[in-house]
């Protein structure tokens, strides 16, 4: 198993350095009988967009090899695309600018997809969805909700183009919680909430991971 992405991946925010929702899920799986011999390598990078990302899998070998051998592979990205598009239009923070770098991220997205498909056509791939750190900071922008449902659309969007992809939600985590979810930064996923991931990825994986032991 193969998880790749942006801080998510990295687990950045988990005060217990445990790695995040990827830790989690590895000791979860390792204490479940039927699939104790499944190890999830990670290749998560604090800031990585999918331009980035994009780069990292034409360019790093040690990334195309894990993934040619994966049964299941997860990926976290968008984020950091979304921020990019805080940054460069601070003085006069629109939705436009946000809809028209949509289109632009849903290529990119589509092209980490397809290359994920022509290294490794067997593997499930899932994309966690995104949740919403930024009312914090951009409460002036009344549209923030309609954002992150766009930029969650093209990832439902995306993954549906692809058989053997799945889109994973977890905004809805974040917005019922009873409980404080977000790390010192306010930005990034605690420990609690790396775990609550964890259990909604567990909660898809489920469907193969019998079949992937039964595959040896």
């Amino acid at each position: 198993m193969v998880a790749i992405g942006d801080s998510l991946t990295q687990g950045v925010g988990d005060e217990s350095k445990n790695g995040g929702y990827v830790g989690a899920l590895e000791q979860t799986l390792k204490e479940h009988e039927a699939v104790q011999n499944i190890s999830i390598k990670s290749f998560g990078k604090r800031g990585n967009r999918t331009d980035q990302l994009l780069k990292r899998l034409e360019e790093q070998l040690d990334i195309q090899s894990a993934i040619s051998k994966a049964d299941v592979i997860i990926v976290t990205i968008g984020a950091n695309d979304i921020m990019k598009v805080a940054k460069n239009n601070f003085t006069n923070l629109q939705y436009e600018a946000f809809a028209n770098e949509q289109d632009e991220y849903e290529k990119r997205l589509r092209s980490i997809f397809s290359q994920l498909n022509a290294f490794n056509p067997n593997a499930m791939v899932y994309l966690i969805g995104l949740y919403n750190p930024f009312q914090e900071y951009f409460s002036d922008i009344p549209e923030l909700d309609q954002i992150m449902n766009d930029w969650n659309n093209v990832g439902q969007r995306v993954t549906n183009e692809f058989p053997n992809a799945q889109f994973i939600p977890i905004r809805d985590i974040f917005e019922n919680a009873n409980q404080p979810l977000y790390a010192e930064d306010h930005f990034h996923p605690n420990k609690i909430a790396y775990q609550l991931i964890a259990t909604r990825v567990l909660h898809y994986l489920q469907q193969d991971l019998i079949p992937l032991e039964e595959r040896g």
